[in-house]
């Protein structure tokens, strides 16, 4: 099975189809609009270094498997820069200035494993399906559902126990 090489123009058209997706399931993870932008970048030259091996039916799971494992890359080389200083507030406390829900979520979804996180974004927010995250994660597909489960277990534990400060 042989495929065709993309062209430049289905690599721009790649662009045009994906990179907001990307961006979105980065910002999803990250909440940092540079890193997020950055990691788009990379990953659009990773694509161009590829272009001859990557085909453009295959592009958008090549491309949001490359996001992804940049992002868990450059997330764990930035925990090994930062301290593990404590910072005095509970692991499982969310500060509540105003009952923005939209913020609240966020900050339950970033107190999630980066496994989870990312695969709930892509089931929920992206509309993936499980085989699809799978492919773009490495996980078996068990284990993303494994990871779905779990995540969105913790999240309605988590949101049953706010309900009440809203």
């Amino acid at each position: 099975m042989t495929t065709e090489p993309m062209t430049v123009s289905e690599y721009n058209r790649s662009v045009d189809d994906y990179a907001d997706n990307i961006f979105r399931f980065l910002m999803g993870n990250l909440k940092q609009k540079e890193m997020a932008e950055d990691i788009v970048q990379d990953t659009y030259e990773k694509l161009w270094v590829k272009r001859e091996t990557v085909s453009y039916e295959k592009v958008k799971t090549y491309l949001f498997t490359t996001a992804y494992h940049t992002m868990i890359d450059r997330l764990r080389k930035e925990r090994r820069m930062i301290s593990m200083e404590e910072t005095g507030a509970s692991e499982n406390s969310v500060e509540m200035t105003s009952p923005d829900l939209n913020k609240v979520l966020h900050e339950i979804l970033n107190k999630l494993p980066p496994d989870q996180k990312a695969v709930i974004l892509l089931r929920d927010y992206e509309g993936y399906s499980y085989k699809e995250i799978g492919e773009i994660t490495g996980q078996s597909e068990s284990q993303v559902k494994v990871n779905i489960f779990r995540g969105r277990k913790f999240l309605k534990k988590y949101i049953g126990s706010i309900e009440v400060l809203i």
